[in-house]
């Protein structure tokens, strides 16, 4: 088990997963990726999430992404993977698969498309940790794709308490959810159960009521963005932390640039981190998995301006 893993915080960017026109993965693309994140000065990395388009990916491609990037990142950080799937089934296989690449943590969503009773829930979490045995395991709570099902915070407390789960990633977007969580850890004592925030624009003041750090899709377009809020929060400098934030809010508006009247919200936020990524050089192309719909080529060049104003070009 990983130390840093099991007491998570910090920045740790959902990567996603940079695909060839034929949709292979492209790990040089992921390679160049990850040497970014690092560089960026992160503390972790998460792939096979909703930004990794892991529920797009065959079992050999993502199996192709956990050992591209467990490899590449050499135990500088630790290496997240996602177990997102159905069923406890499904998802316990890709438990099974990520620890056989070596990772440090796994995260996973509650069961989806049938809906679930917490008590459902709870079995899942601790299956799901008997596959894990010393790998510590993160609850992943996203309402928005999990059928409806929010993560009850005295469900995760008590998982928490039990070492069934080591934390929680939060990206509910429910603020008031997210501080009543970090109130219930301490009220419980429960010290060393991380609580990670999804979200990219409230990361300043998230981190000032007590999460523990940020799992930002936009993070992988500027992680040493997000490493300069972090480390200015930590330091007391909340002007710092919230000048940065506002940067980063304003970056943050590439999500909206897709035309929404031919494509879903999910392609046009994960092609504009592509688009993003592609403009600076460290993927290939922006190729998005099926059956998203790619950006087109006006809609990337907006992209690029918007970099330009961060003062990413």
């Amino acid at each position: 088990m990983s130390d840093s893993a099991q007491n998570l915080s910090g920045v740790v960017p959902p990567l996603v997963t940079p695909l060839t026109t034929e949709y292979d993965v492209d790990t040089a693309s992921l390679a160049r990726l990850v040497a970014h994140q690092l560089a960026g000065g992160v503390r972790g990395v998460f792939v096979l999430g909703t930004s990794g388009e892991g529920t797009f990916l065959t079992d050999e491609q993502r199996q192709t992404v956990l050992e591209t990037v467990v490899s590449e990142v050499s135990g500088q950080v630790p290496v997240l993977a996602g177990a997102i799937d159905t069923s406890t089934a499904r998802a316990g296989a890709h438990v099974a698969a990520a620890l056989k690449a070596g990772v440090d943590a796994v995260v996973a969503t509650a069961p989806f498309y049938a809906a679930t009773h917490p008590a459902e829930i709870e079995r899942h979490y601790t299956r799901l940790a008997s596959v894990a045995g010393e790998t510590p395991m993160f609850a992943y709570d996203i309402p928005s794709r999990i059928s409806g099902t929010k993560l009850p915070s005295a469900l995760m407390i008590d998982l928490g308490r039990r070492g069934v789960l080591a934390g929680v990633k939060d990206s509910s977007g429910q603020e008031t959810s997210l501080r009543r969580l970090v109130l219930d850890r301490a009220a419980a004592g429960l010290e060393g159960f991380a609580i990670m925030t999804g979200s990219e624009v409230t990361v300043d003041s998230a981190l000032n009521f007590g999460v523990d750090g940020v799992v930002p899709g936009l993070g992988n377009v500027d992680p040493a963005g997000y490493v300069r809020i972090f480390d200015a929060v930590a330091a007391g400098d909340l002007a710092a932390a919230r000048r940065e934030q506002d940067r980063l809010f304003r970056l943050f508006e590439i999500v909206e640039v897709a035309d929404r009247a031919r494509m879903g919200h999910s392609s046009g936020a994960l092609g504009a981190f592509k688009a993003a990524l592609f403009l600076l050089g460290v993927i290939a192309s922006p190729l998005t998995a099926y059956p998203s719909i790619p950006l087109d080529d006006d809609e990337i060049r907006r992209i690029g301006s918007l970099l330009e104003r961060a003062g990413l070009r």
